[in-house]
């Protein structure tokens, strides 16, 4: 009987085992997809965090490219400004002509007349009557001296109407030829405007396409989340279906086997009621038999249970050491980063008194910047370039010039506004930096300046540093 009772004990938990082995393979097979879907989802992300750092970095040339274009829209209207005023200058400069020739004119006609009255009244000979008609030397003498201030004032007058003729023509000249350099400097810009609005385009339509690409894998990203999600829950419904069927096995085993049990224990009494003590006895030891066969599988769950929760205890020890771990990590790194974030502030605020501490002198040091940058008169005006012989724009050429000096300067004429020390113009020194709107220039003292100046002219020599409004004069060296 004892043997019955056990071989049905061991059907029920194979059973339960053939049940258990069918939910193992559909959870390995979960745990597989779940791992293939985590990959996908891993890749997707990667390529979610490349795509956003190329977005990132074209927008930061797209931030770059903005902000040249504004200083070029801002350059171009100050041009228009001082295009404006320059027509209104030699306008008033062509007027200033016109009195100076019609003075020069007068002056002149004056002087012929004068000639004509002496002439008419003498002949060729009216000098020479005009001072014999005096009866004295002295009449003669002051009558001769009259007539040679008379001859020095004409002549001075006319030399002097002249020259001021001459002057104002060449203010006039000076002025148009300034007038056509901002003409050719503003009509650069608008084709630099053109480009660089052109670049914008492109480069906007391809931060759009990324954001296209980021939308579509963000919306791949979350379709593997949910498929995660699902396939996670499906696993935790298989395990607790599992233990659900061995525990379901188990107290259908444990039921079959006392009932089992019970009958067995009926059959014996109706045996012990007709046999003899003997067969009392070996019901007895039957009976003590069946109860330590029941003893060992109620130990056996009991078993069975301790072992998962010692389990359980295991994996809530981890979890407190996990813990207990990354907020140590946490604490290291909030603490590391607060000592950095101390170190760059004093520095900074090292750096700060530094410079604002630092004067306006001049080392003299300048004087060799402008002698070098002169070598480089002539040579080509390329916009966006820095090479002092095959091109260079306003800033690329300075930056270059002091390049030679150990000096780092921003490719930028905005930039530029900034770097050094500012100085007025008047306390200007050869190698101090000249800024206008959207321009730089080398100041060579005397009020010239050396600066790639436009693709007609290129890189040259301007006699007046003051043809544009200057905005700041940067010390640099």
């Amino acid at each position: 009987m004892k043997k019955k009772v056990l071989c049905l004990f061991l059907a029920a938990v194979i059973s339960s085992a053939q049940i258990v082995s069918v939910f193992a393979d559909r959870e390995a097979d979960l745990r597989s997809a779940r791992e293939t879907t985590s990959s996908q989802l891993d890749a997707t992300n990667s390529q979610i965090n490349a795509l956003e750092s190329q977005k990132q970095a074209l927008q930061a040339e797209i931030d770059q490219m903005d902000a040249q274009l504004v200083d070029i829209m801002v350059a171009i209207d100050v041009l228009t400004d001082e295009i404006s005023q320059k027509e209104a200058d030699i306008e008033e400069t062509k007027a200033e002509l016109a009195d100076a020739e019609a003075d020069r004119d007068k002056q002149y006609e004056d002087m012929k007349l004068r000639i004509q009255y002496i002439y008419e009244n003498g002949g060729s000979d009216g000098w020479a009557q005009m001072l014999l008609a005096e009866n004295d030397l002295t009449s003669i003498l002051n009558k001769a001296e009259y007539t040679q201030k008379l001859y020095d004032y004409d002549r001075e007058s006319l030399e002097e109407y002249k020259a001021i003729v001459q002057e104002v023509k060449d203010l006039g000249d000076r002025l148009a030829s300034e007038k056509a350099d901002l003409e050719v400097m503003q009509n650069d810009y608008k084709e630099q405007q053109g480009t660089l609005e052109a670049a914008l385009e492109e480069k906007k339509a391809t931060s759009a396409d990324y954001e296209n690409q980021i939308a579509v894998a963000q919306e791949q990203a979350a379709q593997y989340k949910a498929l995660i999600e699902e396939q996670t829950a499906e696993i935790q419904a298989i395990q607790a279906e599992k233990q659900r069927a061995a525990e379901e096995a188990a107290r259908r085993a444990a039921e079959e086997a006392a009932r089992k049990q019970r009958a067995a224990e009926a059959a014996a009494r109706a045996e012990e009621e007709s046999e003899e003590s003997s067969d009392d006895e070996s019901y007895s030891d039957e009976d003590n038999d069946s109860e330590e066969s029941y003893d060992e599988s109620s130990d056996y769950e009991e078993d069975s249970y301790n072992e998962d929760e010692s389990y359980n205890d295991d994996s809530s020890d981890d979890e407190d050491y996990y813990e207990e771990d990354s907020s140590d990590d946490e604490d290291y790194y909030e603490e590391e980063s607060s000592d950095e974030e101390d170190y760059y502030e004093e520095e900074s605020d090292d750096s700060y008194e530094e410079e604002s501490s630092s004067g306006a002198s001049y080392s003299g040091a300048g004087q060799a910047v402008a002698d070098y940058a002169c070598q480089f008169v002539g040579n080509p005006y390329v916009w966006g370039g820095s090479s002092l012989t095959n091109g260079a724009d306003c800033s690329g050429f300075i930056m270059s010039v002091y390049a030679k000096f150990g000096v780092s300067l921003p490719h930028s004429s905005a930039a530029m506004r900034s770097c050094g020390t500012g100085v007025s113009y008047s306390e200007a020194m050869p190698g101090d930096i000249i800024c206008y709107s959207g321009h730089v220039a080398i100041y060579l003292g005397g009020g010239s300046i050396v600066h790639a100046s436009n693709e007609r002219d290129g890189i040259k020599i301007s006699g007046n540093a003051a043809y544009r409004t200057i905005l700041s004069v940067r010390r640099v060296i």
